[in-house]
C-alpha cells in the first residue's frame, strides 16, 4: 500500500514537472505610500434613468425584464392611446383632403392659364393648400417624436412604443401592466453602462495629499479594479469623520453590485525604492508568505528512486513592505534574482506532494 502511494505521488508530481514554470528577476522600483480604506459601491443620482410615457394611454406589455441589458432604441412597452389612434387618424385624413386640394388647385391653375377663372380663385386654393400642409407638416413632427413611422402610416393605430433613450440594465418596472398612465408617468428606471461609482473613506491625516487623478483600486470578487479619484467631497462624514473620495469605475464591470461594501487601496506619489517582484509572485507558504527561486543546478540532488524526485525551487521567505496594484516590494531577495513570477502554486503543489512522496517512503 505504501509503495502504490509513493508511485501515485511521484506521477502527480512528474505531471506538474511538465508545466511551463515562468520567471522573472527581481527589480528595484520607486514605491510610495498606500493605505487601505472601507469603500463602497454606489452610483450618482443622474446614474439612474426614468423612461416615461410621452402620451396617456393604457399600459399594455413589457417587452424587457428587470436585470436585462437593454441598448439605446430598443423596446421598452407598449402602450395603447386614444390620442395616438386620433392623431395617425387625422394624420391619414388631412393627407387624402391635400391631396384632393392639390388635385384642384392643379385643375385651377389650368383654367387660370386659358383664362377662363381669376388669379383671386386660383390664390384662394392656394392659401387652403398651404393651410392644409402646415396642419399636416405639425402633425407630421407630433408623430415622429413619438417616433411613429408616417412614411408608411397606411391606417390609424393605438399602439404607442415606448424605447429606451439609453443603454443599460433595467433596474425596476414602476408599472404594473394595465395600468391607466399619465403623460410624462415613469414607466421603468434604467441603470446606464458604467455608471460606477466607489465611495471611499480617507482618513483626515491624509487630508493634504489626496488628489483628484491618483490611482483606486478595489478588491472585489477575487481580482482588482483600477479606479481614479474624479471628486473630493468638500464636508467629512459624519459617522466616520472621514474624508469621502468617488472614484470611477474605468474599466468594463458587468457584476458590480450597487451598495456592497468593498476593500480600497489609495496609492500616493512613487518615492522610496525597493526590490519588487509582481503580485502574482506571492505565495502564502507554512503560514508565511514566500516567493518560489530556482534552485541552482548544483543544489539539485538527483535521486535514484523512483519515488522521489527533487523540485528545483526553494520558498524563500520575504517581508512586503510596500505595494502598488501591479508589484510588491520585499525584503528577503536581491535585485536581479530570479523568481517564479507566476503559476506559484504549481511550485506550491510540487513541494507538497515531493513532501507527501518523502513521508511515504
Amino acid at each position: 500500500m505504501t509503495k502504490r502511494i509513493c508511485l501515485f505521488s511521484f506521477l502527480i508530481t512528474t505531471s506538474l514537472f511538465s508545466v511551463e514554470i515562468p520567471t522573472a528577476h527581481a527589480q528595484e522600483k520607486k514605491f510610495g505610500k498606500s493605505v487601505e480604506l472601507n469603500a463602497q459601491i454606489i452610483q450618482l443620482s443622474n446614474a439612474s434613468q426614468s423612461v416615461t410615457s410621452l402620451v396617456s394611454g393604457h399600459l399594455e406589455k413589457y417587452f424587457v425584464d428587470p436585470g436585462q441589458k437593454v441598448k439605446a432604441g430598443q423596446k421598452i412597452a407598449l402602450i395603447e392611446s386614444i390620442l395616438v389612434s386620433k392623431m395617425t387618424a387625422d394624420y391619414i385624413a388631412l393627407n387624402k383632403q391635400y391631396k384632393a386640394l392639390d388635385e384642384n388647385y392643379i385643375s385651377t391653375k389650368k383654367l387660370y392659364d386659358s383664362g377662363m377663372t381669376s388669379m383671386r380663385e386660383l390664390n384662394n386654393q392656394s392659401i387652403q393648400k398651404n393651410a392644409m400642409l402646415a396642419q399636416i407638416n405639425a402633425l407630421k413632427s407630433q408623430l415622429n417624436t413619438l417616433n411613429i413611422d408616417t412614411k408608411n402610416l397606411k391606417q390609424a393605430t393605438a399602439n404607442f412604443i415606448l424605447y429606451a433613450h439609453n443603454g443599460g440594465t433595467v433596474s425596476q418596472l414602476l408599472q404594473p401592466l394595465h395600468t391607466v398612465l399619465r403623460v410624462d408617468e415613469a414607466v421603468i428606471n434604467i441603470i446606464k453602462d458604467q455608471a460606477f461609482y466607489i465611495k471611499s473613506f480617507v482618513p483626515l491625516q491624509y487630508a493634504g495629499t489626496v488628489k483628484v487623478g491618483q490611482k483606486m483600486v478595489i478588491q472585489y470578487n477575487n481580482r482588482d479594479i483600477i479606479t481614479h479619484i474624479k471628486q473630493v467631497l468638500p464636508t467629512v462624514d459624519e459617522t466616520t469623520q472621514r474624508i469621502v473620495v468617488l472614484s470611477s469605475v474605468d474599466e468594463k464591470a458587468d457584476d458590480l453590485y450597487i451598495n456592497s461594501f468593498v476593500k480600497s487601496t489609495l496609492y500616493f506619489k512613487a518615492d522610496a525604492p525597493h526590490v519588487a517582484v509582481e503580485k502574482s509572485a506571492l505565495s502564502f507558504f507554512n503560514n508565511e508568505w514566500v516567493v518560489f527561486v530556482p534552485k541552482k543546478p548544483e543544489e539539485v540532488k538527483g535521486e535514484e528512486h523512483e519515488e522521489h524526485v527533487e523540485v528545483p525551487y526553494e520558498a524563500r521567505v520575504v517581508e512586503i513592505i510596500a505595494r502598488d496594484d501591479k508589484y510588491v516590494g520585499v525584503l528577503g531577495l536581491e535585485k536581479d534574482e530570479e523568481y517564479v513570477s507566476d503559476k506559484s502554486y504549481y511550485v506550491k503543489s510540487m513541494m507538497l506532494k515531493s513532501s507527501l512522496g518523502e513521508h511515504g517512503h
